[in-house]
C-alpha cells in the first residue's frame, strides 16, 4: 500500500500533541514534531554553555538568543535585526512568539490519509 505525508502547522506544541495522539489510531508510519524558524541550527541548548555570555565567547545576539548556527557573520547580523531576537517584540500575549512554528510531519497510509487530515484540521492545524 502506499504512502502520503501529512505537513500541519500549529500554533503550540501541545496542539501537535493533541493530533498526534489521536493520529495513532491510524496506520501511522512514522511522525515528528519540531519547532520551526527562519534560523538555521540548535546554538545555545543548555544553561551550561550560558557561561559563555560573561566571557565575551559567543558568535553573537542571534545565535544567542534565537539558537541560531550561522555560516558567516552577515546571516547572524541579518538574524539579530529580528524583533524576536532583541526580545522588544514578539506580537503575542507574554511575549511570546505568535503563529504557527510549530510542524507536524506524519506519513499514513494512503487509505487513512483522509481521516488524518481530517484530524489536524480538527485540532487547530494549518
Amino acid at each position: 500500500m502506499s504512502e502520503r505525508t501529512i505537513f500541519a502547522y500549529f500554533r503550540t506544541p501541545d496542539e501537535a500533541k493533541k493530533a498526534l495522539d489521536q493520529l495513532q489510531s491510524l496506520e501511522l508510519v512514522d511522525y515528528t514534531v519540531e519547532r520551526i524558524d527562519g534560523i538555521a541550527g540548535t546554538g545555545i541548548q543548555s544553561l551550561d554553555t550560558l557561561g559563555a555570555t560573561m566571557t565575551g565567547d559567543f558568535p553573537g545576539l542571534g545565535y544567542l538568543t534565537l539558537g541560531g548556527d550561522f555560516d558567516g557573520p552577515d546571516a547572524g547580523i541579518l538574524a539579530a535585526s529580528s524583533v524576536s531576537a532583541s526580545g522588544y517584540s514578539s506580537g503575542g500575549p507574554e511575549n511570546r512568539v505568535s503563529g504557527y512554528d510549530v510542524m507536524l510531519v506524519a506519513i499514513v497510509n494512503e487509505g487513512s490519509y483522509e481521516q488524518a487530515e481530517q484530524i489536524v484540521r480538527d485540532a487547530g492545524a494549518l
